[in-house]
């Protein structure tokens, strides 16, 4: 036996370390593909469309599995099958059962005969702490509708850390809520180099925040099975390289279930092709929703509906021949049309006072923007009412 550095050698000799999967540069891929195995081998499938989600059919009953790393949601309409899924994986990892689901990653899950709410209040609360705004003043919007931010707004910022961990904790905040998406995504260009102002409206949001902390989603337990969809854009409002900003929102029924508001790869030459692009982004999100459903065994009607405020867009959709308008439009854009002509997908106008996606493109005054929210099905869960 030799030791050497501090270290230990063995001659002739093997050590076997053992070691926790925690730490590893690898740990996270091999838990998966073990955990993978053992569910496999039960007689789970993998969803394609999401690879977290697992989905056992036995005659009228379904157990469906959700995964983050180590922490698992189950669902199902079989108590039987429910409880011998627990106990197929109490035989091969050391599982605590936790019983009916109240929180996950940090989400409270507020159950009740009429829908089930979900929001993130106790992360708010705590990102409010953390900040020194719990005594702040509450706002009504999360951005100001009069403020045009640009790469040089204000002054450079010396810890630029600090403005990408906040920025960092409102994007997982915004999981469950929308009406702060299109703040976020405005502010998440600027990690690179924050400014002052930044930082500043950065805070504004945190200010909106504190009017409702415990405001998230609602899904009623009445809600009808039928995917629809509004688009929008907002034609070149980014004022450092003139792109769009492109906002959807997609119900299932009346319950809001995806939802991105995100600038444009590409500067587009009119409105209408803004629109059109958003519409064509909107089209995948339903395709794919589609899909996820159609694994789930759960069938919805058809066309899809999507709803645009522009109707230069909508001819677009429906007319085959290239113009001046479309014909520099790539390709891959004009896929709506294949669907559209399916009976997959149905465009329909819709005023822009009832565009419920211009709460994800633009600032919005505090009348237009909390009516938008209450058509969305956004909840307060501590509201009075």
């Amino acid at each position: 036996m030799l030791r050497l550095r501090g270290r230990l050698y063995l001659k002739n000799s093997v050590c076997r370390l053992n070691k926790s999967i925690y730490g590893l540069k690898q740990a996270s891929r091999q838990w998966n593909i073990k955990l993978s195995e053992i569910l496999l081998r039960d007689g789970f499938i993998q969803s394609t469309t999401d690879n977290s989600l697992f989905i056992k059919n036995s005659g009228s009953s379904v157990i469906v599995i959700l995964i983050y790393v180590d922490d698992m949601i189950l669902i199902g309409n079989d108590a039987l099958l429910l409880q011998q899924t627990k106990t197929n994986l109490q035989t091969h990892f050391k599982i605590k059962d936790l019983g009916p689901v109240r929180f996950f990653l940090g989400i409270e899950i507020a159950r009740a005969s009429s829908g089930i709410h979900l929001n993130q209040r106790k992360y708010t609360l705590e990102l409010l702490e953390e900040y020194g705004l719990l005594g702040a003043k509450p706002l009504a919007i999360p951005m100001d509708t009069k403020a045009k931010l640009g790469l040089e707004s204000g002054t450079p910022i010396v810890y630029a850390s600090f403005y990408r961990q906040l920025i960092g904790k409102l994007i997982y905040l915004s999981v469950t809520r929308p009406d702060i998406s299109f703040a976020v995504q405005k502010l998440s260009q600027y990690m690179t180099a924050p400014h002052t102002d930044h930082l500043q409206a950065a805070f504004r949001v945190l200010c909106y925040l504190k009017l409702a902390p415990s405001q998230g989603l609602w899904y009623s337990a009445s809600s009808s099975v039928t995917l629809s969809a509004y688009s929008d854009a907002d034609w070149a409002s980014c004022l450092d390289s003139r792109r769009s900003i492109i906002g959807y929102c997609v119900f299932l029924g009346s319950s809001l279930v995806s939802w991105k508001a995100k600038k444009q790869a590409t500067v587009s030459r009119s409105s209408s092709e803004s629109e059109y692009r958003a519409l064509a982004q909107t089209s995948c999100e339903l395709l794919w929703l589609s899909a996820l459903l159609k694994e789930l065994h759960i069938s919805c009607p058809q066309p899809f509906t999507i709803f645009c405020d522009n109707q230069s867009a909508l001819h677009l959709t429906n007319n085959p021949v290239h113009h001046e308008r479309s014909k520099h439009i790539e390709l891959d854009c004009h896929f709506i049309r294949d669907h559209i002509k399916s009976g997959l997908l149905k465009p329909m106008h819709v005023s822009t006072t009832h565009q419920l996606a211009h709460l994800l493109t633009k600032p919005l005054p505090s009348d237009h923007f909390q009516y938008l929210l209450s058509k969305m099905g956004i909840q307060n869960l501590c509201s009075p009412s």
